[in-house]
């Protein structure tokens, strides 16, 4: 399973993380056939309630870390571990592992989430 699916179905374990889009589909190409529109996404609950009331959120910061994000959910927060989970959302901004690629990845980890069901409010997908 990808580190995005495993975040996903960490936050929502009834989630059927195989139907999960890390990222969104490819353009098609002139040679290639468009790829079939993904299902839309079906409500599955306000993120910031369910986290919050995980075990230890308190003395972490995942509203705007990925590394405390992971740690939360008791995922690999290793450098290698977040350059992988950019891989499979297609996030390139910045230098891996600075502040600025941190946050980034955070954002676009929590506008990922939103895109398949997850209810976020703004502040925590732009």
């Amino acid at each position: 399973m990808s580190i995005f699916g495993k975040i996903f179905s960490k936050i929502f374990p009834s989630a059927n993380a195989a139907e999960v889009q890390a990222a969104p589909a490819p353009a098609p190409t002139a040679s290639a056939p468009a790829a079939p529109a993904p299902p839309p996404s079906i409500p599955l609950g306000d993120v910031p309630a369910i986290l919050d009331a995980m075990p230890g959120a308190a003395g972490l910061n995942w509203r705007t870390s990925i590394v405390d994000l992971l740690k939360l959910l008791g995922l690999d927060s290793s450098l290698a571990a977040r350059k992988e989970l950019a891989g499979e959302i297609l996030y390139s901004n910045g230098e891996p592992g600075s502040a600025e690629w941190n946050i980034g990845l955070h954002k676009q980890v929590m506008t990922r989430i939103a895109a398949n069901g997850g209810t976020l409010p703004a502040e925590l997908r732009d």
